[in-house]
């Protein structure tokens, strides 16, 4: 199975990081309690915590770093895309070499901590075609219209986006219900505008 490439902003990895994790942690508060005992209060979940490894190899890697380290020195959070977990809102916390330098071959390790902003999905679907033949659909909702478009078999999320003249990452903010960019199915309802 070919992966989708991860995204950052407006940067787009030339193949995925060798090796991510992934941290999920939850704040937890302890209070002693006379003769030894303890109480433990759960105080919910914390930020998540993306690492990784890759390398860039070949005559462009030095300037395939200086591209992601741009990226890094951007300010405020945004769209991570990962091949297989969900797209999170973002912030790019850690980016460093871990090599001798060599000038063909660049070895970095990278941190991201998810931001949250939670998001709401209720939306009321009402059909109409395009002249494309493909089906787009309107939407009435408390916070105003948008364009739906319903995925048939073959489509891409980055399809959709240049059928419709929309931005991939402005495609995939508009759709949080998508927690996988790479995984869309037949009959989903996508938001186009």
């Amino acid at each position: 199975m070919r992966l989708a490439a991860m995204r950052y902003k407006n940067y787009v990895w030339p193949h995925n990081p060798r090796v991510y994790t992934i941290a999920f942690k939850r704040k937890m508060g302890a209070r002693e309690v006379p003769f030894g005992q303890y109480n433990l209060q759960d105080l919910g979940p914390s930020y998540r915590i993306m690492r990784g490894e890759g390398e860039f190899v070949g005559e462009g890697a030095y300037d395939e770093l200086k591209k992601l380290a741009t990226v890094f020195y951007s300010e405020g959070p945004g769209l991570l895309v990962h091949p297989i977990w969900q797209t999170s809102n973002a912030y790019f916390v850690e980016l460093s070499l871990a090599q001798e330098p060599r000038p063909d071959y660049v070895k970095y390790t990278f941190a991201f901590w998810e931001g949250y902003g939670g998001h709401s999905t209720g939306t009321t679907v009402t059909g109409t075609q395009t002249s494309t033949g493909a089906s787009a659909e309107s939407s009435q909702n408390t916070s105003g219209s948008g364009q739906w478009y319903t995925v048939v078999r073959g489509d891409t999320l980055w399809g959709i986006a240049r059928r419709y003249g929309v931005d991939l990452t402005s495609l995939i903010a508009l759709n949080p219900q998508i927690k996988n960019p790479n995984l869309i199915y037949p009959g989903q309802k996508v938001r186009v505008a």
